[in-house]
């Protein structure tokens, strides 16, 4: 049988981009160090790509609880208990030496489970909200490594465990990374505008237009880089081109630390990895907090990075 002291680093993740960076960022440092890694998550994990999808993979019964009617709230503490059920088992089998969560639902049943089985626990909560997940296991967990120097929710009892750490940050965007230098004189302003893991389809609709508004001379220098969803590239192309804006526009490119290191101004959601990322590298940014964010945490996440400086928060209204 396999001992704890030999046993693997179980990663525990799932849902959006945002819970899923920094499960893949730790992985990296991990494996550099020779450790074995084993991934737990729900189905979506089939698409993960990149280091993730290379790891020794587990898919347990998972769904989400806040926003959902009573019928659909049943079944999902439903699907995490059955998921609680398939995470102890696994972990008897594997024995691992630690378990880290990440926040979001998928995260649950490990969590508590490896508590319950006497396991090594650390959750990482990235947003400056504690999550709704991480709230329900802040109590299971030996140490809540959090991304802001203070996480808004985070129970007293529990503020003892909590280690700021910071969120991780992709090598490629600090690799490609430059000193900040402002457009001078004559020179070409470049505009970065993200819409997150999500995509943001209301940036299509007030962006374009509020930069078409700007006087002529400061219109010609406006170099712009905008991810737009597919079914509204065509008329987001037509406003900057009759406004006499140069942009290149698509759903998404490969290459964004390239073109963030060139930014001079980013405008995009506000979501932890963006904030992080932002901050790293020094961009000064317009951030409009996602609305409809499960406990406003872009807003709170924008606030600090305004707060320091960093940038202006607009509110989607």
């Amino acid at each position: 049988m396999t001992s704890r002291v030999d046993g693997p680093i179980v990663l525990a993740t799932g849902g959006t981009g945002g819970h899923v960076f920094p499960a893949q960022a730790l992985a990296r440092v991990l494996m550099g160090r020779g450790y074995r890694l084993v991934l737990v998550t729900d189905r979506r994990g089939s698409a993960y790509s990149g280091l993730l999808g290379d790891l020794e993979t587990y898919r347990i019964q998972a769904a989400g609880i806040s926003g959902r009617g009573l019928t659909a709230r049943i079944s999902a503490v439903f699907q995490l208990g059955l998921g609680w059920l398939q995470a102890r088992r696994l972990l008897k089998q594997l024995r691992p030496r630690a378990v880290a969560g990440f926040g979001g639902y998928p995260s649950v049943p490990t969590v508590v489970a490896a508590a319950q089985l006497h396991c090594k626990t650390i959750i990482h909560e990235q947003n400056a909200v504690l999550g709704r997940a991480n709230r329900m296991l802040a109590p299971y967990a030996a140490r809540i490594a959090t991304g802001f120097d203070k996480t808004a929710m985070l129970r007293e009892r529990d503020q003892a465990r909590a280690v700021h750490t910071g969120n991780p940050v992709r090598p490629e965007i600090i690799d490609a990374a430059t000193p900040y230098r402002a457009s001078e004189g004559d020179e070409a302003i470049e505009i970065l505008v993200t819409g997150g893991s999500q995509g943001a389809a209301v940036f299509g609709e007030i962006i374009p237009p509020a930069l078409a508004a700007l006087p002529d001379a400061l219109r010609g220098r406006l170099r712009i880089t905008q991810q737009c969803r597919e079914d509204g590239l065509a008329e987001v192309r037509a406003t900057y081109e009759r406004a006499g804006i140069q942009a290149e526009l698509a759903p998404f490119f490969n290459d964004i630390p390239a073109r963030l290191a060139r930014a001079h101004l980013v405008i995009g959601r506000s979501g932890a990895s963006t904030v992080a990322e932002l901050a790293a590298t020094g961009r000064p940014a317009i951030l409009i907090p996602y609305p409809h964010a499960i406990d406003n945490h872009q807003r709170e996440n924008a606030a600090r990075l305004c707060d320091a400086g960093g940038g202006w928060l607009v509110p989607q209204e």
